[in-house]
């Protein structure tokens, strides 16, 4: 089971619908309306905020990969 997958099972089913829509938003490239943000110091890395909820991803040549979806704290950012 991958990184993504543990994330998503530890939130709640609300949250877990949040997250979701936001993925496929991101995955659509549909990012209008989204509090979406440059990560300090990285070209090509963004957030993704939904509450206290963070979607990391990475966008290189047109290509999305999810980094995270963490819940925010202290260490949140300090892997990328």
């Amino acid at each position: 089971m991958d990184k993504i997958s543990k994330a998503l099972k530890r939130l709640s089913p609300k949250e877990r619908g949040q997250v979701k829509e936001l993925l496929l938003k991101i995955e659509s490239g549909e990012l209008a309306g989204l509090d979406v943000k440059k990560l300090k110091g990285r070209g090509d890395i963004f957030r993704v905020r939904r509450g206290d909820l963070r979607v990391i991803f990475q966008r290189k040549n047109g290509a999305v990969s999810i980094l995270a979806v963490e819940r925010r704290s202290e260490g949140t950012y300090k892997n990328f």
